[in-house]
């Protein structure tokens, strides 16, 4: 055992944080600069919920998100299944403003945080603290876009569910 230096170490993990680019998102901490050219940037700083956008499976469901955008999609309705901080509900929030959307999370300290990231970059979403589809606000309800971006495991579990709650002509981004 050793005494480590004094050093600032929430701005020393920050700075290999580095911003990502996906599709037209721009995923940032508070600590970088901005790209005031990006369409769609996306704040959320490094804290008590999984996710900050440097996982390539968060970075691919973006890009997703971004083609089905192209491409025409307008879901009504949205469903992040375990959402973590937040990301991929924001990002679906600024592609497509008018939908309902629902960030849910087995972990109330990550829909807590998904919620103060939906202000911080001024979007709106319903949160809800749910393990599965039979939770209470959720359960019966149908979704035209299901984004998942979980564990190939859980995933495996939820995939009955998922397809259920799928609407007739839904998309699944997993």
């Amino acid at each position: 055992i050793e005494q480590m230096p004094e050093q600032d170490w929430v701005s020393l993990s920050q700075s290999g944080l580095t911003p990502i680019q996906a599709g037209r998102f721009y995923v940032h901490g508070s600590h970088d600069k901005p790209d005031n050219e990006a369409p769609y940037p996306i704040l959320v700083d490094a804290g008590h919920a999984f996710g900050t956008g440097h996982h390539g499976t968060t970075k691919d469901c973006l890009q997703i998100l971004d083609t089905l955008s192209e491409e025409g999609f307008e879901p009504e309705t949205i469903l992040d299944l375990g959402t973590g901080a937040g990301i991929l509900a924001i990002g679906a929030a600024k592609l497509f403003p008018e939908a309902q959307i629902l960030a849910t999370d087995i972990d109330p300290v990550a829909v807590e945080v998904a919620q103060e990231n939906a202000e911080v970059n001024d979007v709106s979403y319903a949160t809800l603290v749910a393990d599965g589809f039979q939770a209470e606000g959720l359960k019966d309800q149908t979704f035209d876009l299901v984004i998942a971006n979980v564990l190939a495991g859980p995933l495996r579990g939820l995939a009955p569910e998922i397809s259920k709650a799928l609407s007739p002509n839904g998309q699944a981004n997993l």
